[in-house]
């Protein structure tokens, strides 16, 4: 598609929407504004990407249910016919002083509303820093299509071959990927290294506590520690310790965009964009973040209050993630859910959870198609 001017035509009396990123939040407004358009605003969409992964879906890639078209969303459907504008090009930085998108091109893009939704990121050069020998040797979760591309390497090894894998940051995604991993390679060595916290220490008491049983069912080793190296066919700890390690998946350095830091927007002490209980940022009414780039961590309700906010009207506050429904895969055939304090976990809830990734997934070409 072409490229969207850095301003809009004279005359046209519009205000401008930009859309940063391209993620689970974002799909959501392309299929209502596709449905609902507010007279007098043009959205664009700023994503170098044509597709969205459902990070989610990674751990059951993993384990063969998903196959990698199941786990994407393509976004020319979503786009199509719509009215919205698709600028191919990656952010390099906000200035909310001019309000103004810098792309990676040195072009600059004017916005009235901005809608953050771009999600975190792995920063190599940091992550090599830290742990030396990280780029030579370790598998990168993020971008998940980088890891979907080479995972393929490591099953195609001869089965009778002995493998140690070690899974470096103890997040969802890092408990949920040891477990896959168990299933898909019963035969190897297991290892999730925490990152020096508790095992699932940042969720929910119940949840955390089927987590830690799962994990020693299954036999994977964990420890409370924090990978300082990489060498062949080893990590270093930060104990001083030396374990074996064949495959090590880097699942960790995952922060926001180093550019919000000088964006002007007011941050925590990870870098993410401080919202209130609406995605809206404290210091720039303007201003919307949603997803994992976003204190609020929340996907649902951002296209609503978009439209409430370009329409001059209140939003309304949103659903956290801590409050919604919470799925947590443990392999290929159980799963674990938890929801203000409760948890069930089975084959029921693992099947409830493959239905809810497949659902979420292709839902919007669906919709918005024609």
């Amino acid at each position: 598609m072409t490229a969207f001017p850095s301003t809009l035509p004279p005359g046209t009396g519009q205000k401008h929407l930009i859309l940063l990123g391209a993620g689970q939040s974002h799909l959501d407004v392309l299929t209502q504004w596709a449905v609902r358009p507010v007279a007098g605003v043009q959205v664009s969409l700023v994503t170098p990407l044509a597709q969205y992964f459902h990070k989610g879906m990674l751990p059951g890639l993993v384990t063969g249910l998903y196959a990698p078209e199941d786990c994407v969303t393509a976004l020319e459907p979503l786009i199509h016919n719509s009215g919205i504008r698709r600028i191919t090009r990656h952010a390099a930085g906000i200035d909310t002083q001019t309000q103004t998108i810098l792309l990676d091109d040195g072009s600059r893009i004017h916005y009235d509303w901005l809608s953050i939704n771009t999600g975190l990121t792995q920063d190599r050069s940091r992550i090599e820093q830290s742990i030396p020998g990280a780029r030579e040797f370790g598998l990168f979760v993020r971008p998940p299509e980088g890891f979907v591309s080479m995972w393929p390497r490591v099953m195609e090894l001869p089965a009778d071959v002995s493998r140690s894998v070690a899974v470096i940051g103890g997040d969802t995604t890092g408990i949920e990927l040891a477990m896959a991993i168990r299933y898909c390679l019963p035969n190897s060595a297991v290892t999730l290294i925490t990152g020096g916290n508790p095992v699932a220490s940042h969720l929910p008491g119940a949840i955390q506590q089927r987590v830690e049983r799962m994990l020693k069912k299954q036999n994977i080793t964990v420890l409370i520690d924090w990978a300082t190296g990489l060498q062949r066919g080893e990590a270093l700890l930060g104990c001083g310790a030396r374990l074996a390690c064949d495959i090590p998946i880097l699942n960790t350095g995952i922060q926001a965009p180093s550019w919000l830091a000088k964006s002007g927007l007011t941050l925590d002490d990870t870098g993410l964009v401080v919202v209130d209980a609406y995605q809206r940022s404290t210091s720039h009414a303007n201003v919307f973040a949603a997803g994992s780039v976003s204190t609020l961590a929340g996907d649902a309700g951002l296209g609503s209050n978009l439209a409430a906010a370009v329409s001059g009207m209140e939003p309304r506050p949103v659903l956290t993630r801590k409050q919604a429904l919470q799925l947590l895969s443990c392999g290929r055939d159980s799963a674990i859910a938890g929801w203000h304090g409760l948890s069930v976990q089975g084959r029921l809830v693992a099947w409830w959870k493959e239905r809810s990734d497949r659902r979420l997934a292709h839902r919007w070409p669906q919709q918005t198609a024609t």
